[in-house]
């Protein structure tokens, strides 16, 4: 589907809908219009129609390069070419007509045209200014007055509302709205004002048209990382903390690699490391213990414990020396 056609204005007159009230429409002869060039971003930077508006008289005297410019639509040459967008995904190509059959009754259309020239007015008809006094004497009526500053900037401001060309502006009418499309006839009725005189050529184009942005042949960038979504997807690891806190679960003290060496057995009774959750790692619960591991001086001790056990425990004070060698003389 195309974004809009060439239509040219044919004049206005009025209609009345069901309940009696009149309305001013005016009439536009709207295509057909047929593809000239169809022009893509891989080659002329972006992706429109050129369409070309086919009346009753066409150009008088084209030249030869435009000549060829038309062999591929299969048409003479014709005065107005214009661009417009269009779906992507339908299939175009030159040759192929847009009727005023794309628009329907109820659709808001945008009209773009030239307003009529005005030639050179002053500045009451141009801006609407009041002007002066009209009695005798006043010697100001249509006048614009002041104009500029004395000292500072000493210059005319610019876009002063002063007297110039008025009109033959490009200006577009937004969202009017469309009352009835003839395909019979190529005629468009559209309710209100268009710019431009009779005869004059305008632009009708859909208001709420929006053509799909252009989709080139490289891959997307979900194609190109797949990793992305298998990270997402991965279950999270348990912690330390929560696995040491399920029920079931054994927890055992941290023992030393089989690498580091034991350390010497002490006198004093050592006390067994409480283990605390947060230092049990997953792998070392699993772990069990080696050769190595089995012969430590922890596990040792119960035997030394009996062994001092089992010596003589002397009451009252150790003898000195000086005593000692006393007694080994008499015996």
């Amino acid at each position: 589907m195309v974004e809009g056609l060439i239509g040219k204005k044919i004049g206005m007159t009025q209609s009345f809908d069901e309940e009696g009230n009149a309305s001013p429409v005016t009439i536009i002869k709207a295509g057909p219009c047929t593809v000239i060039q169809k022009k893509i971003n891989e080659k002329d930077g972006y992706t429109v129609l050129q369409l070309g508006f086919i009346e009753e008289k066409g150009l008088r005297k084209p030249s030869k390069p435009l000549v060829g410019h038309y062999v591929k639509s299969g048409i003479p040459p014709v005065k107005i070419l214009r661009e417009f967008q269009f779906a992507i995904n339908e299939e175009v190509k030159e040759g192929d007509q847009f009727f005023v059959d794309i628009f329907q009754a109820g659709d808001k259309v945008h009209v773009v045209g030239m307003s009529k020239g005005k030639g050179f007015a002053g500045v009451v008809k141009r801006w609407g200014f009041h002007g002066g006094k009209a009695t005798h004497g006043s010697m100001f009526h249509r006048r614009p007055g002041s104009v500029g500053a004395s000292a500072y900037p000493s210059r005319v401001v610019k876009g002063k509302k002063l007297p110039g060309h008025m009109g033959n502006e490009r200006v577009t009418i937004k969202n009017l709205t469309v009352i009835q499309a003839d395909k019979e006839n190529n005629l468009l009725v559209v309710k209100g004002a268009v710019p431009g005189a009779n005869g004059g050529y305008l632009l009708i184009k859909k208001a709420n048209f929006s053509p799909e942005s252009y989709k080139p042949d490289k891959p997307k960038l979900e194609e190109v990382k797949p990793e992305k979504p298998k990270t997402e997807e991965k279950p999270e690891q348990p912690k330390p903390e929560e696995k040491a806190k399920k029920p079931g679960v054994e927890v055992k003290p941290d023992k030393p690699k089989s690498e580091v060496e034991p350390e010497k057995p002490k006198t004093e009774e050592a006390k067994p490391e409480e283990s605390k959750p947060e230092d049990v790692k997953p792998e070392e619960v699993k772990a069990e213990p080696s050769e190595s591991e089995k012969l430590k001086p922890e596990e040792s001790k119960p035997e030394k414990d009996k062994a001092e056990q089992s010596k003589p425990v002397k009451s009252g004070p150790e003898p000195s020396e000086s005593e000692s060698s006393k007694e080994e003389k008499k015996e």
